[in-house]
């Protein structure tokens, strides 16, 4: 399995492979799997059918490491326009970024004017704006720009990956700012010298942190009252999700202090299902062209993935 996982995260980095396979039909066939479309109008559609379903939706545009910031200016009123349009329909949505995708690689400066801008919109139409984490060597400066502009607007939120070995630093640094977290296990290739290696190793740590963000959201377990303001906990794993039910209970922690986040398409029965025990989820809606790196990423999180979407191919 894990000689599989390697070759898919390979198979996301490869320049040919990233330029040439999103061409044929039967691979654009294959994502159809986990994502609705490469437009927002098609994840706005999904986005109503979820809530018809009281699950709420996140939506993001997929791409990263834009080589122009002109690029980024582009993809800041792409997101500009989701949010009025998220509005205008009245769809319990919100929205993730990615700073690499809104000129993070070429100046930190304008990268911060663009979230502001988003941010500032969201605000304005009562959303909420979510940052995602990248490869390990984002990962300092992402939390440091989450900083700063989680020091100008509550209305933004951060996902960390549990598969690193620093995320329990980097929570507890973060809960001085009462920030808001997505909490997954992580996506990108890693090398053993910064990240678990082992699946067991990273489920561990992922509920370790994870129970750490539900104690200091109340007020009677923490010495900071409140130092979580939202808390998304971003996993398929259904031990997990049973763990993290019975750990709640435990501790009288109400099902409305946190969040199953998933992803759409995979698992929609489990998100229906926890949606009618009474527990608030949330499904993350894909869209973009630049699909095929993601795409690789995903595969990579479970390959066993992998055997479904062949089954969908040949349909």
């Amino acid at each position: 399995m894990n000689l599989l996982k390697n070759f898919l995260l390979f198979c996301s980095t490869n320049s040919w492979m990233k330029n040439s396979l999103p061409k044929y039909r039967f691979v654009q066939k294959a994502v159809k799997r986990f994502m609705p479309g490469e437009d927002v109008e098609s994840a706005l559609v999904e986005a109503n059918k979820y809530s018809a379903n009281n699950i709420t939706t996140v939506l993001t545009c997929l791409g990263e490491n834009i080589s122009e910031l002109k690029e980024g200016e582009n993809v800041r009123n792409h997101y500009l326009e989701v949010l009025e349009k998220i509005s205008s329909q009245r769809i319990p949505s919100e929205i993730s970024i990615k700073l690499t995708q809104l000129g993070f690689d070429m100046n930190e400066e304008t990268t911060l004017q663009n979230v502001r801008a988003l941010c500032l919109k969201a605000k304005e139409k009562n959303n909420f704006v979510w940052i995602d984490i990248e490869s390990s060597p984002y990962v300092t400066r992402t939390v440091n720009f989450y900083k700063a502009i989680h020091g100008e607007f509550e209305n933004v939120g951060l996902c960390l990956q549990a598969y690193l070995y620093r995320t329990k630093d980097d929570l507890e640094n973060l809960l001085s700012i009462s920030p808001s977290i997505r909490l997954v296990k992580g996506a990108y290739k890693e090398s053993s010298d910064v990240a678990f290696p082992n699946k067991s190793d990273v489920d561990k740590n992922f509920v370790l942190l994870s129970e750490m963000l539900l104690k200091v959201r109340m007020d009677s377990f923490g010495t900071i009252p409140n130092s979580v303001q939202r808390i998304g906990i971003g996993t398929h794993d259904e031990t997990i999700h049973e763990y993290i039910k019975m750990f709640a209970k435990k501790n009288n922690i109400p099902n409305d202090a946190f969040e199953f986040q998933m992803l759409y398409g995979i698992k929609n029965n489990v998100q229906m299902k926890l949606a009618n025990e009474g527990y608030k989820v949330r499904a993350l809606i894909s869209y973009g062209s630049y699909w095929f790196p993601w795409y690789m990423r995903r595969l990579a999180e479970r390959p066993a993935n992998v055997w479904f979407v062949v089954k969908s191919m040949i349909s």
